[in-house]
């Protein structure tokens, strides 16, 4: 994929001038960083550097948790029956664990609930109310869905069941006629933070409850592990208070007593102490999502329940089991789905990307999408099934809203929902053509031709020398990274080949290069992994022999390799200097 480089601009120059003198002569590069998120104090720095659990919002600010929390310390102290009833991604089934934990650990009979994908679909529905009926309990705590679910909630108050929403998703026009509806994103909420993750919203209602019931709030701090998982894995943005939970959230998961999650990181050989926001979305929450994308999420919020060593080690090589055969699945699909988008590409210029196969499996058709997303930056729709009906899953790219897209083709859909990146819908299959044509019209009126090249957005340029042992201390504070908190991304121009380049991995897939600051100054070498960059081999080797200097674009992270850990610099993009000064594609930003 082509990128613009784009170096991101800084309003206030001065302020990037004040962060260095404030930080004790921090590097330029770090405190432009630090100023385009947001950082131009000293105490904005100590905030950003030292994140407390004390800097988190009021739970009670969130509209209705008054009596959300009042009706959950009932049920505790009058011993009701409660049904939790969540959703079968991540964020639903640690959402579901959190709150049944909760409720368990205050001895209140608590059962569980998750829809299966296939049989129910998403979000509240009627046999998961039922269920609640037949087992006599009078409270249902929905979590990570139910925003729009109207005609459920109405359901369940006819059945004589108490229903309390957390939600976090973009919320319809007239809210549930629940007894309370808990979504910061809801019209006339104040809390001050919108973005929450479903089970961050249920760890808030666990907090509240726990101040109503006049215990010690922080006695919610145990279940921060699930809230990391969560956090990260729902891609919400890493900053404000998700930033100040990711980050308490780790240096709990990395000491859990969890049973459920040890066992899963055994069987999967993973390091818990070494984990991270980015581990989390590649490791452990695939297979966490796994049991929901092939049957039945459940056996996740078993997993994550038990504190049976024999029981959650067979729940983990279980999981284990079901991620390997979705990740042959997912190839399958992503390679029938590519050869599907050139041809729909190839008609004529399309805005949006419309793919149905009868086959496709609908557990990977989200993350499918995704992958189609990368390889040609088009929103993407991907669409299983066949008869009256299909499902689908989308994604979309920088700027475009599916959420709002799709509310263009309405009355086309019998049911979607979802958020900027990511939605998912159920329209009739004799739809499909027309469907096709109005979300293509709809993006179309939102995007323009920039907006459909990816820009490769960079926090400074960056002499390589610069790259010392205090910098990449300070660099390491950065983090939790993850959306609207990214790894700082630097750009470094001229630098010159150590030794020959040359293609590692799969297919030679990917990029190993040892770069130096210029053709002449051969100290210090950094190590550069590219991974995907492999087709840039041919370039880098005639540059290589002409003794051409070469202009990357890369983050900078630790590696460890045979017990011995050092910097690497991790590529995004590279180009010999003359194509960067001479492509006007490559449109570099210069800052003012």
């Amino acid at each position: 994929m082509s990128y613009r480089w784009l170096v991101r601009s800084v309003d206030d120059l001065d302020a990037v001038t004040r962060m260095q003198e404030a930080l004790n002569n921090l590097p330029e590069a770090l405190a432009r960083a630090l100023v385009l998120r947001g950082i131009s104090t000293f105490d904005d720095a100590r905030t950003y550097f030292r994140p407390s659990m004390e800097a988190l919002h009021d739970p009670f600010l969130m509209l209705d948790m008054d009596v959300a929390a009042a009706r959950v310390a009932r049920a505790i102290t009058q011993g009701e029956r409660v049904l939790v009833y969540g959703d079968y991604d991540v964020d639903g089934t640690t959402a579901t664990t959190l709150m049944t934990s909760f409720l368990r650990g205050h001895q209140v009979e608590a059962s569980f609930f998750i829809p299966n994908r296939f049989k129910h679909g998403y979000g509240l529905n009627k046999a998961g109310i039922d269920r609640a009926v037949e087992q006599g309990a009078s409270l249902i705590v929905a979590l990570d869905c139910g925003i729009t679910a109207v005609e459920e909630a109405a359901y369940a108050k006819a059945q004589g069941v108490d229903l309390i929403i957390c939600d976090h998703h973009t919320a319809g026009a007239t809210p549930p006629d629940a007894l309370a509806v808990l979504d910061p994103k809801r019209p006339g909420c104040a809390y001050p933070f919108k973005e929450l993750s479903g089970c961050g919203v249920g760890f808030k209602l666990a907090q509240a409850t726990l101040q109503t019931l006049e215990e010690d709030p922080a006695r919610a701090h145990q279940y921060l592990d699930l809230l990391a998982i969560s956090t990260a894995s729902d891609i919400v943005p890493l900053r404000g208070e998700n930033r100040v939970l990711m980050r308490a959230g780790l240096e709990r998961l990395a000491e859990t007593s969890r049973t459920g999650i040890r066992a899963m990181a055994s069987v999967a050989d993973l390091d818990l102490a070494q984990m991270s926001s980015g581990r989390i979305v590649f490791t452990i929450g695939p297979r966490i999502n796994a049991a929901g994308r092939l049957g039945d999420a459940e056996r996740a919020v078993r997993l994550l329940l038990s504190d049976d060593l024999e029981e959650a080690r067979a729940l983990a090589q279980e999981l284990e089991a079901i991620n390997k055969k979705r990740r042959a699945i997912d190839r399958e699909t992503a390679d029938a789905a590519v050869k599907k988008a050139e041809t729909h590409l190839s008609g004529r210029h399309r805005h949006a990307i419309v793919l149905h196969d009868e086959d496709w499996h609908q557990g990977v058709i989200g993350i499918v999408a995704s992958r189609i997303v990368e390889r040609f930056y088009r929103p993407t729709v991907m669409l299983s099934g066949s008869g009256d009906e299909v499902k689908g899953s989308a994604r979309s790219i920088v700027g475009v809203n599916i959420y709002d897209a799709l509310t263009q083709c309405e009355d086309l859909l019998v049911k979607f929902g979802g958020h900027d990146y990511a939605a998912g819908m159920t329209l009739r299959e004799a739809d499909v053509p027309a469907f096709r044509e109005r979300l293509n019209d709809a993006v179309e009126a939102v995007a323009t031709p920039e907006m459909l090249v990816p820009a490769l957005e960079i926090d400074a340029e960056l002499d390589l020398p610069t790259i010392d042992d205090r910098f990449w201390a300070v660099l390491k504070q950065f983090g939790p990274f993850g959306p609207q908190n990214m790894r700082p991304r630097f750009l470094s121009r001229g630098l010159g080949l150590a030794r020959p380049p040359r293609a590692v991995g799969r297919d030679d897939a990917h990029l190993k290069l040892t770069v130096q600051p210029s053709l002449d100054v051969a100290h210090p070498t950094m190590d550069v992994i590219g991974f995907g960059l492999g087709d840039a081999l041919p370039d880098l080797q005639q540059g290589f022999a002409e003794g051409q200097p070469l202009d990357l674009v890369y983050s900078i992270e630790e590696n460890t390799f045979r017990g011995v850990t050092k910097l690497q610099l991790k590529a995004k993009d590279v180009r010999l200097s003359s194509i960067s000064d001479e492509a006007p594609s490559a449109d570099t930003a210069k800052v003012a």
